[in-house]
């Protein structure tokens, strides 16, 4: 059963996040995920929604979603994902 990872995301530090969104897609390819939607175009339709982006990525199942996560590679960036924006991360499966 495939996995999404959907984030909500408020941007502190633009420059910060740019390194982080940089580094991120390395830490993905190992456990065979694809980045699927990354933007900040949003309309809301209903209810409230606090951030200003939104990122989507699919996973081949959660195992491999946990496997991203708990990495050595993800770890290391998750000081500067918090120093450049506050983030939900949300996992989602069939």
């Amino acid at each position: 059963m495939s996995a999404c990872v959907i984030g909500h995301i408020s941007i502190k530090d633009a420059e910060k996040w740019a390194a982080y969104r940089a580094q991120v897609p390395a830490t993905l390819a190992p456990w065979g995920a694809e980045l699927l939607f990354r933007g900040g175009n949003a309309r809301l339709l209903s209810g409230q929604h606090r951030h200003s982006d939104t990122v989507v990525i699919l996973f081949p199942d959660r195992a491999a979603v946990d496997g991203w996560y708990q990495s050595a590679a993800y770890q290391a960036l998750i000081p500067l994902r918090q120093a450049a924006a506050e983030v939900d991360l949300i996992e989602f499966s069939d």
